[in-house]
């Protein structure tokens, strides 16, 4: 056998193949694949987001904003320092959530309520239970606010043990439109269907500071024209039976008057009332409700109900709405979104309608972290994405958290998820629970900013009405956003 034939063969073959990687390379796209493969059920994509990605007629090249400087008119005698475009905080859009703060501390007086949108990274009460006890240290108030029938990441929730039967019906506003009940301020509607046995949902306070209590539990159903439906609610040793009472568009039921530590409570001849999901919280200083879906971009908030959302502003009482999204916008081929600037900026006042005097805060995307050419890089979509919505923050007159940045802006997420210990997931994409505490800092530390701000102009403004939730105006130099 010529074995040096066959050697030079092969070595022909060799050089051949590395010669063609080398010519095919340039032509490759650079980026492959991502460093671990995500599990599907945390990249659901809401109806929505597809239809705005699907319309070309909405992207439009933006100019050059870079140089823009925010000026604010002072409102009841306070006016926040002008700020550049790549600085911007919007504080003086928190101006009635500040106040209601100021009068919380000062005089004890009244209640504040925060509702948290996001999406997956906001699963299982991660970010948000630890911003909620920041702000319960400072302010007072106990309870982990209004909680779903049913929830996907039920298991892995740490503020509250949360199981439920698998009977329960389920519609999203992230997967239907025209539901057959509007759905609730959580953006679910859940119907107790299975007439063969009862639907039940049962939860258990955990040993979570300010949360060890189910803070006078409280149900809340919309109308059905079913009179014949009733709750067992068994608390210990007792089992306490009420009537539904399906006649309003929003309808409330306290439980009890006592805070048990856990609860199970089965639905009777429920089927067709509308069950939106009960509350826990003590009537007292700060309450955070935790509305994650995974999958949502956004843009769906803007099929609430607006009567139904104003009897639930009625009852809940909202005084700033922070909107947490991005993970799921990331990555449609084009970095041009200004089709979700667009449109989150009408989702905005929509939500303005829906809940009359509320402040809305913008948080921008994470850094995220793509395989370009065998390394891990920032995500290219990451920067203009932020950038997206940090325009539709101003244009709607919102304040904004510039999550990317406070992470540590270009390749964070790499350094999260490779330092020890890692405060971040495989995925390059989604915090663990030590870097959702962090970011939970990050939030809190940026609001407080602004609140100890605005605690000084206070002080020293001439006048000293009462601070309402007056509209501000914002007027741009030249070549702004848009004109006064």
């Amino acid at each position: 056998m010529n074995t040096s034939k066959y050697f030079f063969q092969a070595f022909a073959v060799t050089v051949l193949a590395a010669v063609s990687f080398i010519g095919f390379k340039s032509v490759l796209p650079k980026k492959i694949f991502s460093e671990t493969t995500t599990s599907s059920k945390n990249v659901v994509v809401d109806s929505l987001l597809l239809d705005a990605i699907n319309d070309t007629d909405e992207l439009v090249t933006n100019d050059t904003i870079a140089n823009e400087k925010i000026r604010f008119t002072k409102v009841d005698g306070i006016q926040f320092p002008t700020e550049t475009f790549e600085d911007f905080k919007g504080f003086q859009y928190l101006i009635p959530f500040f106040e209601k703060l100021v009068q919380l501390e000062t005089e004890q007086k009244g209640k504040v309520r925060i509702a948290y949108f996001g999406d997956s990274m906001t699963d299982g009460d991660m970010i948000v239970q630890d911003f909620r006890t920041l702000f319960q240290q400072k302010f007072g108030g106990k309870g982990v606010g209004f909680v779903n029938i049913t929830s996907e990441s039920a298991a892995s929730r740490s503020s509250l043990v949360h199981e439920f039967s698998p009977n329960w019906k389920t519609q999203s506003y992230l997967k239907i439109k025209s539901p057959s009940h509007p759905f609730g301020v959580n953006g679910h509607v859940f119907y107790a269907n299975d007439t063969t046995s009862s639907a039940w949902v049962k939860f258990k306070a955990n040993k979570i500071r300010f949360a060890t209590e189910l803070n006078r539990p409280t149900l809340f159903f919309g109308r059905s024209n079913n009179k014949e439906g009733k709750i067992n609610a068994v608390i210990g040793t007792d089992t306490i039976s009420k009537k539904l009472n399906p006649n309003q568009k929003l309808n409330v039921l306290k439980i009890v008057d006592a805070n048990p530590v856990a609860m199970k409570v089965y639905f009777k001849e429920a089927d067709s009332i509308p069950i939106y999901g009960f509350n826990f919280d003590d009537g007292k200083g700060v309450h955070v409700d935790n509305f994650s879906s995974r999958g949502n971009s956004g843009l769906p908030l803007s099929t609430f109900n607006v009567d139904l959302m104003q009897d639930f502003q009625e009852q809940l009482g909202y005084d700033l709405i922070i909107l947490h999204y991005g993970t799921n916008v990331l990555n449609y081929g084009s970095l041009n979104y200004s089709w979700y600037e667009k449109r989150m900026k009408k989702t905005v006042e929509h939500l303005k309608t829906c809940f009359p005097g509320v402040t809305i805060l913008v948080v921008s995307t994470a850094d995220k972290a793509t395989k370009y050419d065998l390394e891990m890089k920032t995500d290219s979509a990451v920067v203009p994405l932020t950038t997206a919505q940090k325009r539709y923050a101003i244009a709607s007159e919102s304040g904004f958290v510039n999550l990317y940045t406070l992470m540590g802006g270009d390749g964070s997420m790499i350094q999260w998820v490779e330092e020890t210990p890692a405060k971040a997931n495989k995925d390059y994409t989604h915090f663990n629970f030590r870097g959702a505490k962090e970011v939970a800092n990050m939030l809190y530390n940026q609001i407080n900013e602004g609140y100890e701000q605005y605690k000084m102009l206070r002080s020293k403004r001439k006048i000293n009405p009462k601070v309402t939730a007056k509209k501000d105006s914002v007027s741009f130099t030249k070549d702004s956003l848009h004109e006064e």
